[in-house]
């Protein structure tokens, strides 16, 4: 496997990223910001996950989101250092 110091989801699990993203939004509001019947009926990890893995461009919007989410979370003084 080749490394890519540089690509934020590198080593991160579709699982790891919904956890973080639930834990930060809630299903609710995860819901609310991407609309799949997945996270608005009756959600679970398990669930959220199968069909995850089998649609890709749900998947890109939970990636993208979960990018998002951790560059808002990031320090100024770190943002500072990487330009």
């Amino acid at each position: 496997m080749h490394d890519q110091p540089n690509n934020p989801l590198h080593g991160k699990t579709l699982e790891f990223i919904l956890e973080y993203l639930v834990a930060q939004y809630g299903w609710e509001k995860l819901g609310e910001r991407i609309t799949i019947r997945c996270f608005t009926h009756d959600p679970s990890i398990a669930s959220s996950l199968k069909f995850l893995r089998k649609t890709p461009w749900a998947r890109a919007k939970v990636e993208d989101l979960y990018l998002e989410t951790i560059w808002k979370n990031v320090p100024e003084d770190e943002t500072a250092k990487q330009k």
